[in-house]
């Protein structure tokens, strides 16, 4: 009698301990995103970039807003853009807007990876929680993203670097200027200038350069490495940071120096017109986001199936079409000096 009393107390204690661990469990339970009938009707769109204070996505941003309005007329129904792009580049700060998107009930995420092993995990649950996500310019391959839209990152590295060695008759001293050193599109393109290099004995390149990814660290970064090393003849620039602000055309000879660089956004045209950089290879990037858009609205709205890769082809600017670029610049909402536009 007195051993199914203690077996009794036992079975007791323990139902009343672990009922106690389920109600501490059920206080605080994991947050989760906005169920789909608790979404506002339409499409919300979060746009993560790498950087607000870069051109390039303010471009983006702007080619996304026009493809959200025209085909919410198309479609009849409301398409907005949220715009949560850090003020500065940092991927811990991207991989947190990506969940704080999902809890605000965003139905798609477009973003630009500035890390991609630290904003896979972020993607990977975005998706688990029933948010598609689509990236551009700058990949997380090994995400559950649906998508990507951009540049063949490597091919355009060894395109940078075979236009630069043609403008120094494949003979010189040649500095690289890469930006955030984790970024992976960063990365394959300075992989494609390297190759590139290598099938010209006549190039010899000093040293790659990293810089944040503002004018004025870049362009400091190129003076001070110029200084340092007098023989530098060429820049292959993967990313265009150092030509969105006139210094280097105080501080370098176009006669003894020469620049290659991606992106040719209005304030680097002037690198172009004074032949420091005989060649731009320029990224459409205001479709990073008109382009974007329509392929999630296909997925999201229309249940289409939409490529995985998106490829994304480079312009090449030299000064023989710097007035057609400068014009479709425009169009796209830049602001550009008429002495450009007035060009052939």
């Amino acid at each position: 009698m007195k051993k199914r009393m203690t077996t009794t107390l036992i079975v007791m204690l323990m139902s009343a301990w672990l009922g106690g661990c389920r109600g501490e469990q059920q206080s605080a339970p994991a947050p989760a995103a906005t169920p789909a009938s608790a979404r506002p009707p339409g499409i919300r769109i979060a746009m993560i970039a790498k950087s607000a204070t870069n051109p390039i996505f303010a471009s983006a941003r702007k080619g996304a807003e026009v493809a959200a309005k025209e085909l919410a007329q198309k479609h009849g129904i409301p398409i907005e853009i949220a715009w949560m792009t850090p003020n500065n580049e940092d991927a811990e700060v991207q991989a947190q807007r990506i969940a704080q998107a999902v809890k605000e009930g965003a139905n798609a995420i477009l973003i630009s990876c500035s890390d991609a092993e630290k904003v896979t995990g972020a993607i990977n649950d975005a998706v688990v929680h029933g948010v598609p996500v689509m990236t551009f310019d700058s990949d997380a391959a090994g995400s559950k993203r649906f998508a990507f839209y951009g540049i063949d990152d490597e091919n355009t590295g060894q395109m940078l670097m075979r236009e630069l060695a043609t403008v120094l008759r494949k003979k010189g001293s040649v500095a690289v200027l890469t930006g955030n050193p984790s970024a992976p599109n960063l990365r394959k393109r300075v992989d494609g200038v390297t190759k590139e290099a290598a099938k010209n004995p006549g190039i010899k390149i000093v040293g790659t350069f990293s810089t944040i990814e503002t004018a004025k660290d870049a362009a400091e970064k190129v003076v001070g490495a110029q200084k340092a090393n007098p023989q530098i003849q060429g820049w292959a620039m993967i990313g265009g940071w150092a030509l969105f602000t006139p210094r280097l055309l105080k501080d370098l000879d176009p006669k003894k120096v020469k620049i290659v660089a991606v992106d040719a956004v209005p304030a680097q045209l002037a690198y172009v017109d004074e032949e420091l950089a005989p060649v731009l290879l320029a990224q459409p990037t205001y479709n990073w986001g008109y382009v974007s858009v329509q392929r999630i609205i296909d997925k999201v709205h229309l249940k289409q199936d939409v490529p995985e890769i998106i490829p994304m082809e480079v312009v090449r600017v030299t000064k023989g079409n710097l007035g057609t670029w400068a014009r479709q610049l425009k169009a796209w909402g830049f602001t550009v000096p008429d002495t450009y536009l007035k060009m052939s």
